[in-house]
Parts: structure tokens; sequence; C-alpha cells
């Protein structure tokens, strides 16, 4: 996280749209730091192409978030980064204080190997930055990177070191924010928390003790910036703006960071203890949790721990089934998911969804040591389904744990109760009048379907009663129930199917059942009366099945007698009975004949395909149809060609050999 100036482009976005969302309670459960955040951070930091992560700002808030959360990267990834951070800090004397003090840092979280020198050319020009600034960021930068520098064990020293302290604290202001130089009119509560971790970072390389006053004064501001935090109903608690510029608005989020930070690291160097509430650093820690950004997640979680270790209780599990006879289940860890030291959990109040009190004796939950978490039979409770509240009270159970471990006040949890809701006394009817006088009425039995036959018309109302009770035996109102008929009748006489739906989000048992039918005899409808809709047309309907066609065809005419139709087929055979006579008193002219075998042969089948088309069109007439008439004729029709061909041929060359003999 960056911790002063502008933030990347992606990062801002990403700021904007949560710091939106964070003006509303945080209503997502508070869980410990997972492989969930972890993969986020590894999906978040993801290196572009070349293998960098972008800028010096970017860089560090991606390496130093994988160091917290344990993500292991590439080594190429870390040589990249690692050059790029030397690259800048060698070229200390043409580079701004931001980026020397992020480079130092990237360098000190990758334990990247840099000459000693150019670490003294940094320090030169650094110090030099400090001399000649009146401005908290320019101070920040520049003492930032000195104890950077030195972390990574070179010998720093600041030998001014009172009047930067000094310098830095004139631009405090009487409520505990900070401006951010002397011509700056509104001071900020972000800048609060870079003053508090510059003012750590001049003590850390002041060559002497710094006036303990001072730091008193100090430890003052920092109690009346905590006078100015704000809180959610759920107890968790943030730092926001007061009263600034829109171009210096830095929303809740980045704020509380700074703080935080910023607290921590002056907590870290100075003597004695910060009067700080542990309920609100827990409030802080529950803040960062609820966000779930890893990159905000890790650091900030890992500088609170500084103070105190702030203990997070967890349900597992927020919906429990009376049925099932679930059990109370709350996990105590720490932000990042590590074990919490021994302790008791305490049940002292459960409140209903209308903030009735339910009960007020305090439980304490038995520990499973083998999984870890503390739990609670909630059948003596007495709670029915519903939502409810609960409110639980971690002690801890070692004295000297006090000092180390935050476990706040009273932590709140919600929780949905579900169970099996009994359904009885069912009747269905109809009633004559408004007065309710029942024509008849039909028990029955709403757990299965069943099937009721009822008739009415316009006059009458259906009417249909049951009782649902819990598992307590309380008059239980579901959420939805409803009887499904239709929305408008149309003056529509006819069939009309009943169904009955009984749904809530506790009830086990919602259902949608089937009841019957009821017959509605309904007047005409009015004149003007609005017309039924059409009914829905299935576009794919056309590509189905057709209604059947009957063709009625006309009674046969009457038939004349048969011997009349034979006597008429006698008489048109005569003329072929005439022909063969004829043939035969003139005889057959058989001289062209071929009398050659092949000729002959050829001549025959000639003949003889003539006679076989002549017989086909007679096999047509009595029984073939016409495509397997035509498919028989092609075959007759290409071996006629070829044999009729061959025939021709032959009394072709007789015809022209008798004529030039």
């Amino acid at each position: 996280m960056a911790a002063a100036g502008g933030l990347p482009a992606s990062a801002t976005l990403l700021l904007l749209v949560i710091a939106a969302v964070a003006v509303a309670p945080l209503a997502s459960a508070v869980r410990p730091v997972s492989d969930a955040h972890r993969s986020a951070a590894a999906e978040l930091f993801a290196a572009s192409p070349d293998g960098s992560f972008g800028e010096l700002e970017t860089t560090y808030e991606a390496v130093r978030t994988f160091q917290i959360l344990g993500v292991e990267k590439d080594k190429g990834l870390i040589g990249k980064a690692c050059k790029f951070a030397a690259e800048k800090l060698a070229s200390s004397s043409s580079s701004p204080a931001k980026d020397l003090f992020h480079a130092a840092r990237i360098s000190g979280v990758l334990k990247c190997s840099v000459d000693s020198g150019v670490y003294d050319d940094v320090a030169t020009r650094l110090k030099a930055v400090i001399k000649d600034t009146n401005s908290l960021l320019e101070l920040y930068y520049s003492v930032g990177g000195l104890l950077s520098i030195k972390e990574q064990g070179h010998n720093v020293v600041l030998p001014d070191a009172d009047n930067t302290f000094h310098a830095i604290k004139a631009l405090s202001q009487s409520d505990g924010r900070w401006r951010y130089d002397t011509n700056s009119a509104e001071s900020s509560t972000f800048a609060a928390g870079i003053a508090l971790e510059a003012l750590s970072a001049v003590i850390s390389l002041a060559d002497s003790e710094v006036d303990s006053s001072m730091i008193a004064v100090v430890k003052n501001d920092i109690v009346k910036l905590f006078d100015m935090i704000k809180s959610y109903d759920d107890g968790t608690f943030y730092f926001d703006e007061k009263h600034v510029d829109a171009a210096e608005y830095k929303g809740p989020i980045t704020t509380s960071a700074s703080v935080v930070r910023g607290v921590t690291s002056f907590a870290a160097v100075a003597s004695g203890k910060l009067n700080i509430p542990g309920e609100k650093i827990l409030g802080l820690a529950k803040f960062f949790l609820g966000i779930g950004l890893p990159a905000f997640c890790a650091y900030f979680l890992s500088t609170i721990c500084r103070v105190f270790v702030p203990l997070v209780l967890s349900l597992p599990s927020k919906v429990f089934s009376l049925t099932s006879k679930d059990q109370l289940k709350v996990e105590v860890t720490t932000v990042f998911g590590s074990a919490a030291p021994p302790l008791r959990v305490n049940l002292v109040q459960v409140l209903g969804s209308d903030s009735k009190v339910i009960t007020t004796e305090t439980k304490e939950l038995q520990f499973d040591l083998d999984n870890n978490v503390h739990y609670l039979d909630i059948a003596p409770l007495k709670i029915d389904v519903g939502k409810y509240s609960l409110d639980f009270e971690i002690s801890l159970q070692e004295p000297e744990h006090e000092t180390i471990y935050a476990t706040g006040g009273t932590n709140t949890e919600a929780i949905f109760v579900t169970g099996l809701i009994k359904v009885d006394k069912a009747e269905i009817g109809i009633s004559d009048n408004d007065a309710g006088t029942v024509e008849s009425v039909q028990k029955i039995d709403l757990q299965k379907d069943t099937s009721v036959s009822l008739s009415a018309n316009h006059l009458q109302k259906l009417r249909l009663s049951f009782q649902l009770s819990t598992p307590l035996g309380k008059t239980f109102k579901p959420h939805q129930d409803f009887l499904g008929l239709v929305e408008k009748f149309y003056y529509l006489s006819g069939r009309y199917d009943l169904e009955l739906a009984v749904g809530d989000a506790a009830m086990e048992n919602s259902f949608l059942r089937a009841l019957g039918h009821v017959e509605l005899d309904l007047p005409e409808a009015p004149e003007k009366a609005p017309k039924p809709p059409a009914q829905a047309v299935d576009p794919f309907s056309k590509f189905g099945p057709k209604k059947e066609i009957s063709h009625i065809f006309r009674s046969p005419e009457k038939r004349p007698p048969k011997e009349l139709s034979f006597a008429f087929t006698g008489l048109t055979l005569l003329p072929f009975v005439g022909f063969l006579i004829g043939l035969m008193r003139l005889g057959v002219n058989l001289k062209n004949f071929p009398s050659l075998p092949a000729p002959a042969a050829f001549a025959s089948l000639f003949h003889a395909g003539i006679g076989a088309v002549l017989l086909l069109y007679v096999l047509f007439w009595i029984k073939l149809d016409l495509f397997t008439t035509l498919k028989y004729l092609s075959f007759l029709g290409v071996f006629l060609v070829f044999v009729g061909h061959r025939a021709l041929s032959y009394l072709s060359s007789t015809s022209a050999k008798q004529k030039t003999a």
C-alpha cells in the first residue's frame, strides 16, 4: 500500500469503487486471512508480459504483500524487481525522493544486492531534501528512505533529528490531524498517519534520544485522533477524512490504512504504551478483513499486530437447522488464521429479529480441541425459526496475554435458524356471500396432492384456510403463500385448476401442491369488456403433423352390360384381323432379310426389341407406373439403337454392292 501520493491507475479505480461501498456497514462475514486472500493477491498483482509489476510503488505493494501472505513467486520476477530498484537507486541525483523511497523499500523486502556506495549517494540526496523542504510528503519520503537503508544494515544517522522532528510536528493541529505543508489551510486525517510514520522514522534515525516531552505530545495527538474514529453498528471502526478538498480526499480505506500504519510505527519506537482501547483495534481489524483486499488486508493487519494481536470471532456456518439439531460452532483465531491462546467464549445474549431479548443467560461454549472450535447446543436456548443476533464475549485465561491480544468488547453475530413447519386444519370451500356462509367445506391434507372438485358462479367466493406452526408451537407466517388460479378470467366459464404455494427461507418443507379444480359459471362479457389475449403459438408447431385429409369419392356411374362391352371390343379388333388375313394372302416379303448369321441375329434382335417395347406399353397400361416404364424403356432404347444400327448398316452395305454390280 502506498503511504502517500498518487496510486496506480488500476489501484485507484479499485479503491474508488470500494470506498463508495465503504460508507455503508460491512455486511460480509469477517473471516481470518486464508488461502483465498493469497490467491486474490497473486491475481491482483499479476506481472506484465515483460515480467515487471509496473511502477515502483506498485512493485513494492506486490512484493510486500507476497512476503506477508507467504505467496511464493518466480525467482525471475524477483530478479527483475531488484534490477528495477537498483537502477533507480543508481540514478539518485536525478530521481525524486518518492522513487528513492520505494526503491529502497523494494531492496529491503527482497534483500537485493546493492553497493554500499550507491546507498551513500542516496542517503546524501535524501538528507539534502530534508534540509530544503517543508512539505510533509517530501519529509516522509526522505526519512522513510533513510530508515529503509538503515534497516538493511547500513550506517545511516540523521544528525539534526530534533529539528526534523519539530518541522514535522509543526504541521500538526489541535484535533490530532496534520497539514501537508505550511501553506495548507485544511488538515487531513490521512496526513496524520503519514506524519506519525515519519516521526517514528526520525526517532529511529536520531543519534540521540528525542525530547521525551515531544513524544508525549504526539501520544496525546494519537488519542485525539482515535476520538475522531467512526464506527458501524456491528463494531467495525474506521477513519475518514473531514472537511478536505475533493482532490485530497482519500476515502475511509486509504485513510484508515494510513493512520494504522502511522500509529503502529510510532508505537514500535516510542517508550510506554499508547492509550488506545482494545475494541477500537479489533474494530479496525474487522474493517480490513471485511474489505477482503489482500493488499490492504495483509499489510495493515500485520502493522496492527505490532500494538495488539486482534482475535477474530467468526462462525463457520450462520445457518442452523432445528431438524438436524445443529450445534452452534465458533472459531476464534488471529487475523492471519493462527491459533488463539487459551480463552473462554461466552454467549451472553440472544436477540430476535425485532430486537426482542430472547435470553440473557450467560452460557459458556465447550471447546473441541481436535477441531479448534467452541460449540454449544442450540436446543436449550429455546430459539425458534427465524433471524437472531448472538452476543459473545471472549475472556483470556492467562493474565499476561491481556497485554498482547485484543479481544474487544461484545462480538455480535447474526444467525438464521430453519426448521420443519407443521401444516394442519386445512379446509377449502365455496361461500355464498361476504358474511362467510359456506355452502360446502372439504377438509384436505396439504402434505400431499389432493383432488377436490368445486363449482361456483360469479357471486360466490372461494375460501381456503390452513394453519402453520413452528417447532415450538408458535404461529408461523410464511414469506410467500398464494393460491394459483389465473390473474383474469375474461368472463370465460369452464374448468380451472387450483394450486397452492407456501414457502419461506426458514421453512424446510416449503411446498407447491395441486388441490384440484373448480368449475366456474361466469356471465356473458359486457360489450366493452377486454377481450382475452391470443393464445401463445408454438413457433415450431408448423413443422408438426398436419390434420389427416379424408377424400370422399363420388359413386361410380352405372356401367353397360358385359356382353355389350365384349361386342365393342371385338369390333375394335376386326381391323387387326383383316390386316393379318391380307398379310397371309399377299405373302411376307423376306427377300431383304439378312442371310448371314451375324446380320440375321442383329435383325432378329431388333424386331424382338420392338416387340418388347410393344409389350412394355401393354404392361404400362395394365400395372406399371410411369417411372418404372421409363426406366425399362431407357434400357430397351439403348439396346434397339445398338442392334438396329448394326442391322441397318448391313442392309446399307448390301444395297451399295448391288448398285455397283
